[in-house]
């Protein structure tokens, strides 16, 4: 059967003084800027206060309109006996989907998997999509699943031409348990690890109830790429537009922002995301941002007591990072003040409201990784236990600097901690909670 082709083409804020009581910021010259925020912009003075500041990266879209580095991409594909029949079909379509979205300059490869490894399109020119979409077409469905191999055979594929021009990436497909060579959560995460150093990131779908949301979502994080849980095959075509709409807006790579702690602030945690945490410094790393998404780290630091009327360097940002299309080096600063004052309406004002729901945010999805441990324990009380008491923390926060009582997330909580209580985590709720916590941690775009 003849196979038909198409290929389709593809700063810095200023916030008021209300919410932030001091930023400075260097504009990027390839686009990328940096903001630093206070939860308040004014502290209590005369003691030592907890305090949670944010570092949003801000990619600009694209200065180069046409223009945008080419794409190395690896689908990686499972395709053992579970894949069969409507899940395997709407595999393919996604698969030839996403090659459509490439161009002539992109390279496309395809390992399928089960209990063997197979190449079925080796790493080739994008434009050869007549026979490429005819291989895909070919796949039928086998055995058991090696997604290890696969994985590994994926970036094998990419390999072939890694290099600084390429935009580096493997989407695995899974809905089953990895049963062959190398399977724990452990393993895949130090494969993550590993291709992250050569640029390389992966980003995970999983398909049903019965795939490792562990063992996929830790290798997503360890190598910087998406998560996404599939509850239905239909949905796959989507997932991967979804996939490829970040993968094609790449424009800014080797991305490294520190945070200096002056004046005596200390970095206690970074809440939600992966990082170094040093006596008065972190860094955080980064494989790319995309176009027009922000990213952000959140910290939690100790500020010293301060005399009132008075005001303090917080931080300094440094945000590192190539462009994408031309790789010239490009950075960005940003310099947070905050103010002291015995009034604690003054405190009240300079509160951040969008910065307190961020933070909300994250503190509920961590907790939710915390919850899946607890129940993987048997600790189901403890697990609702821990729920109920985070929710009614950030409820009393909230009372406190007179933000409404709940976000959507919040409210969410409650009712999870309600059906918790009452029906246990069947595998539909725990997927949910590992790959929901890895999207608000990462600032993952919505579907």
């Amino acid at each position: 059967m003849k196979c038909l082709t198409r290929i389709l083409g593809s700063v810095c804020g200023v916030l008021g003084a209300g919410l932030l009581a001091g930023l400075a910021c260097l504009p990027a010259r390839a686009g990328v800027g940096c903001r630093a925020e206070l939860d308040r912009g004014v502290l209590p003075a005369g003691r030592e206060e907890t305090a949670v500041i944010k570092i949003t990266m801000e990619p600009g879209h694209s200065r180069h309109s046409r223009r945008r580095p080419p794409v190395n991409l690896a689908i990686v594909l499972d395709r053992s006996g579970s894949m069969s029949g409507e899940k395997l079909e709407k595999a393919k379509e996604a698969a030839i989907e996403a090659l459509r979205r490439l161009d002539g300059d992109d390279l496309f490869s395809l390992v399928m998997y089960d209990h063997n490894v197979e190449t079925v399109v080796p790493a080739q020119s994008a434009r050869n999509s007549e026979w490429i979409e005819c291989r895909i077409r070919d796949i039928r469905a086998g055995g058991n699943t090696a997604l290890f191999g696969g994985v590994s055979q994926g970036a094998a594929e990419v390999r072939k031409h890694l290099g600084d021009d390429y935009v580096q990436r493997i989407i695995l497909l899974s809905d089953g348990l990895a049963n062959v060579g190398p399977s724990s959560p452990d393993d895949l995460e130090r494969l993550g690890a590993s291709l992250i150093k050569e640029g390389i990131s992966v980003s995970t779908v999983g398909v049903g109830l019965d795939y490792n949301e562990d063992l996929m979502t830790r290798l997503a994080q360890r190598s910087d790429g998406n998560s996404y849980f599939v509850r239905d095959s239909r949905d796959l075509p989507r997932i991967f537009a979804a996939e490829l709409g970040d993968v094609l807006n790449v424009v800014a790579r080797k991305v490294i922002l520190t945070i200096e702690f002056k004046d005596g602030v200390r970095p206690l945690r970074i809440i939600g995301r992966d990082g170094r945490v040093g006596a008065d410094s972190v860094e955080i790393a980064l494989n790319q941002l995309y176009g027009g998404q922000e990213k952000y780290a959140l910290i939690e630091v100790a500020v010293p007591p301060a005399p009132a009327k008075s005001e303090r360097r917080v931080a300094v940002a440094r945000l590192a990072y190539e462009d994408a299309v031309t790789q010239e080096a490009g950075r960005s600063e940003a310099t947070a003040l905050v103010r002291f004052s015995e009034r604690e309406e003054d405190v009240v004002q300079s509160v951040n409201a969008a910065v307190q729901d961020d933070y909300a945010r994250n503190v509920i999805a961590v907790t939710k990784d915390e919850v899946v441990e607890l129940m993987d324990q048997g600790k189901k009380d403890l697990a609702v236990r821990k729920l109920s008491e985070v929710n009614a923390s950030l409820q009393k926060q909230r009372a406190k600097y007179n933000l409404p009582a709940q976000n959507r997330e919040m409210e969410e909580l409650e009712a999870e901690a309600s059906a918790l209580d009452a029906k246990g985590m069947d595998r539909d709720m725990r997927k949910s909670y590992r790959n929901d916590s890895y999207i608000i941690r990462s600032q993952q775009a919505a579907e």
